[in-house]
């Protein structure tokens, strides 16, 4: 029995080694920004559910959201939750529109550098044309099943409310899996995607909020 318990204990800590994150090679670096750029330029629209994991250090869960993302481009955006609320934000137009159970607002971009800075961290995360060396400092990983781009803003007005952004892409694939927004307390939200369809018909009408 003795001799079993180690055998499992020592098979888990070898997988634990071998799922650690390894800095990519220079080579790997570069077919990796290459490919996942080439095939953003190709998304017009991308629909895709999600599921969000908001963790805080002071609650004993995390709180966890549902709904769905719409993109098309160019510029239009929609988040939209289902679960356990009805909430949505739509960025279109250089506006923010943001619908809470009915009570509706709106945001321009072009004077709150905040949510213009917002917009554009997400566009880019959810496309995969993200890696503007000018606004983050990024470094690039790999483990077993996933590729990995891990940003820092530069810019002052992002970096008060984001430390880190990570992005996870699944390998043989271009566009972002799941998507890690650290703050400087260390508290994060983590969006994991699902159900991915890109290219498909979508009505402008969905981002009337």
């Amino acid at each position: 029995m003795k001799i079993s318990i180690l055998v499992v204990v020592f098979v888990a800590y070898c997988q634990g080694i071998f799922a650690q994150e390894k800095s990519m090679t220079a080579s790997e670096m570069k077919t990796f920004k290459e490919t996942t750029v080439a095939e953003a330029k190709k998304i017009k629209t991308l629909t895709t559910d999600f599921t969000q994991y908001k963790h805080m250090s002071f609650l004993d869960k995390d709180i966890v959201s549902e709904g769905k993302m719409s993109l098309k481009t160019p510029g239009k955006l929609l988040w939209q939750y289902d679960k356990p609320f009805v909430y949505s934000i739509v960025f279109k137009d250089n506006k923010v529109s943001i619908n809470d159970q009915g009570k509706k607002n709106k945001v321009d971009l072009g004077n709150n550098k905040k949510f213009e800075k917002i917009n554009a961290l997400i566009m880019g995360s959810v496309s995969g044309n993200m890696f503007d060396e000018t606004a983050f400092v990024i470094t690039y990983f790999k483990d077993n099943n996933r590729d990995i781009a891990k940003l820092q803003p530069k810019i002052k007005e992002v970096n008060k409310y984001i430390k880190e952004i990570v992005l996870y892409f699944n390998n043989n694939q271009s566009t972002v899996s799941e998507v890690k927004l650290i703050e400087p307390s260390n508290d994060y939200t983590r969006i994991v995607f699902k159900n991915k369809k890109i290219n498909t018909a979508l009505n402008d009408a969905i981002f009337n909020n």
